[in-house]
C-alpha cells in the first residue's frame, strides 16, 4: 500500500465519523507520572521525567475517540538544545474506531470477541533537544474488541512514519521510514482484590523493522510496554467512584525508535502515577 493511500484510508474513516459525533459516554483526566530510570538513543545516563498528560476517550453510536497529550520534561541528564535545563517534547496519539459490526448492524462477534473495528490513528510530537525529532505516524487496521469487564483491543496496523534530525552530521535530516507494520495491544481491566477498587491498565506495541535511520543504519524491530496498576483512592476516601487513582506503573522498552548496539535504547523504568477524572 502506497504511503498516499494509507492516508486516504485514515482520512476516509475519521470522515465516516464526522457527522455522527454526539457522545454517548466519555471519560477525560488529567494524569502524571514521574520516574527516574528513562533513557534515550546515544545517552548513557538514566534520565528523570516529569510527565502530566491529558487524556480523553469517548463512544458514539457507529465508535469511539481516543485523544492523548503527554508533555514531558527531562532532568538535566537530557537537555534541551544549547542548555543546561532538561528538554521539553509534546507527544499527542489519536486513534478513532469505526465498529463495523453497528455500521452495518450485523453481529461480528465471534469466541471471546464481541466487535470488529477498523481503526486509524496519527502521532505528533515535537521536542526541544539536539536531535529536534519531528514524527509524523500514520496508522490504519483491524482490531479485534474483546468481551471483558472494562476493555481488551487487539490491533494490527499498517503504518508510516516520518521524522526530522537536528544533528549536524545526520546523513539525512528529514526521513520517510519504510512502512511498516504494528501490533498495539491495549487494556484497561477495573477489578477489586481485599476489597480493593482496583484497575490494570497500559497498552503495548510490536512494531517492525522501518528500514533505514538517519545515519543509514538498518533499523530493527521495537517493543514498548506501558502499563500500571492504580488504586481508586477517591472511592475509598470521598466515596466519588473514578475521580482520583494513584498507582505504580512501569515502562519497558527495547530497540528505541528501532535504534540497537548503542546506549540508551532500551529502558526498563518504575513510574509513580497519579489521574484525576473529571
Amino acid at each position: 500500500m502506497k504511503v498516499h493511500k494509507l492516508a486516504t484510508v485514515a482520512a476516509t474513516v475519521l470522515a465516516l465519523s464526522a457527522p455522527l459525533q454526539a457522545a454517548t459516554w466519555s471519560d477525560t483526566f488529567i494524569g502524571y507520572r514521574y520516574g527516574s530510570d528513562f533513557t534515550e538513543p546515544n545517552n548513557s545516563q538514566d534520565v528523570s521525567k516529569n510527565i502530566v498528560q491529558l487524556t480523553h476517550v469517548s463512544g458514539y453510536s457507529l465508535g469511539q475517540n481516543y485523544f492523548n497529550l503527554d508533555v514531558l520534561k527531562s532532568g538535566s541528564e537530557d537537555p534541551a538544545s544549547g542548555s543546561s535545563d532538561g528538554a521539553t517534547e509534546f507527544y499527542l496519539a489519536y486513534r478513532h474506531q469505526l465498529h463495523l459490526g453497528k455500521l452495518f448492524e450485523t453481529d461480528l462477534s465471534f469466541g471471546p470477541v464481541k466487535e470488529v473495528a477498523l481503526t486509524a490513528g496519527f502521532d505528533l510530537n515535537t521536542k526541544n533537544s539536539a536531535f529536534a525529532p519531528r514524527k509524523r505516524f500514520l496508522a490504519v487496521g483491524p482490531t479485534l474488541k474483546f468481551d471483558v469487564p472494562g476493555f481488551l483491543d487487539l490491533s494490527l496496523y499498517y503504518a508510516y512514519e516520518s521524522n526530522h534530525c537536528g544533528l549536524a552530521f545526520c546523513t539525512h535530516k528529514d526521513l520517510s521510514f519504510d512502512p511498516y507494520y504494528q501490533i498495539n495491544l491495549a487494556w484497561g481491566l477495573p477489578f477489586e482484590a481485599a476489597g480493593l477498587p482496583l484497575k490494570f491498565q497500559g497498552f503495548t506495541n510490536y512494531n517492525g523493522a522501518k528500514g533505514k535511520d538517519y545515519f543509514n543504519n538498518e533499523t530493527k524491530p521495537e517493543h514498548l510496554l506501558r502499563t500500571s496498576l492504580m488504586l481508586d483512592v477517591g472511592q475509598l476516601a470521598f466515596n466519588k467512584k473514578n475521580t482520583f487513582w494513584v498507582g505504580v506503573g512501569y515502562e519497558y522498552w527495547r530497540n528505541k525508535y528501532g535504534n540497537h548496539g548503542k546506549p540508551g535504547v532500551d529502558t526498563d523504568a518504575p513510574t509513580l502515577n497519579v489521574e484525576w477524572h473529571f
